[in-house]
């Protein structure tokens, strides 16, 4: 898509990412099962070729005979605003978007052939110009990841084991399938809010669109440093009894509290990986199919381990301290059974042979690797 394409320019210059990877905004959680669903050659096509058991085309046409399509004649500043976020995030196909009159503001990325952005006029008028561009951002990161297709997928296939959940158990194992996709919904909205940063390039417009729908079209009154301070007091406030209220509070949601994707959002915005895509060091889509699902994986279990590890949440501090006890009584357990199997005592001698000085033995056989207090390292 070249400048020509985009037609008026945007208000302000903003940096491009030519063949930017999804991954490279994605959320640790997002992105493993993202590249585990990419990884299956052809399930998504398979699945579009069934699109006609969803209701996809009723959606379409009931937004195009009930809702307004933005385009230069309509909503023009809109449509100025879709095809500029395609431009920078490089998505060759400006997705159709519609305004729909819903007092309630709200957007989404719907679709299986091809997605289509609808926002309510809520939002519309909620907003200002970059706090909109942030969100028109968020939308089109969206239909970049493909969350639009495996959304629907993973929707359909719930409506279809709800299906069977007179099978004994079936509830219970619905009810896992449920809580697992709502998690990754959850994280897929941290993905988008990520795509909008990079699109607007305004930290502070993406604060305040997250604080006005929390909190409404009176910013005269609100305060973004006091609204990030509120999340840090829900994620460290209260006992155990608050943690597991907050676990239950957010189970049944599609999104993130607005204020702790607002923290979210500040954080990734400090972080390397946020300036390392705006010095123009990013994931390539062409690299997209060389990735690894166990990579992926591994870096979405440590950014959970991470996020017990450094939690001000009381919960998540224990279950931190019983996670790091338990390991220091594994090591400990370790290295006792080392010394029995190898014929060694803490801190006497150990049987012959020769090691690295890693804590086995020396070709003299003496014990190698300890402490000034006698006791092994290894």
């Amino acid at each position: 898509m070249t400048e020509k394409d985009q037609g008026s320019t945007p208000s302000r210059q903003r940096k491009r990412f030519p063949g930017i990877s999804s991954r490279a905004y994605e959320h640790p959680a997002d992105r493993s099962a993202l590249v585990a669903l990419r990884k299956l050659s052809g399930f998504d096509t398979a699945f579009k070729a069934l699109s006609g058991l969803l209701p996809e085309r009723s959606l379409r046409l009931l937004y195009l005979s009930d809702s307004v399509r933005v385009s230069d004649a309509q909503f023009s500043h809109l449509n100025d605003m879709l095809r500029d976020a395609c431009y920078i995030l490089d998505l060759e196909k400006v997705p159709p978007m519609y305004v729909t009159q819903d007092p309630k503001p709200n957007a989404m990325c719907i679709g299986l052939d091809e997605p289509i952005i609808v926002l309510t006029t809520g939002l519309v008028e909620l907003l200002d110009e970059e706090e909109m561009r942030a969100v028109v951002g968020h939308e089109v990161g969206h239909a970049l990841s493909g969350h639009s297709v495996y959304r629907t997928v993973l929707l359909f296939l719930t409506s279809l084991a709800l299906k069977v959940a007179w099978i004994p158990l079936g509830t219970v194992a619905v009810t896992a399938i449920v809580t697992a996709l709502r998690e990754w919904f959850r994280k897929s909205e941290l993905s988008a809010d990520r795509a909008g940063l990079l699109v607007g390039q305004d930290v502070q417009a993406s604060m305040r669109g997250l604080m006005k729908i929390a909190g409404g079209n009176h910013l005269h009154e609100m305060n973004v440093d006091a609204f990030l301070a509120q999340a840090d007091e829900y994620e460290k406030a209260g006992d155990l009894r608050d943690s597991v209220l907050k676990i239950l509070n957010v189970l049944p949601r599609s999104h993130p509290f607005t204020a702790v994707r607002a923290a979210e959002l500040k954080k990734w915005s400090e972080n390397r990986d946020f300036q390392r895509i705006m010095d123009g060091h990013y994931p390539k889509r062409s690299e997209d199919k060389d990735t690894s699902v166990t990579d992926s994986f591994r870096e979405s279990a440590g950014h959970y381990a991470d996020t017990v590890r450094t939690s001000k949440d009381p919960l998540m501090k224990l279950v931190g301290d019983i996670a790091g006890g338990a390991g220091d009584l594994a090591g400990d357990l370790g290295g006792r059974l080392r010394n029995r199997f190898s014929g060694g005592q803490p801190g006497g001698k150990a049987g012959g042979g020769s090691a690295t000085g890693d804590g086995g033995t020396t070709g003299e056989g003496k014990s190698g690797g300890t402490t000034g207090d006698g006791q092994s390292e290894g």
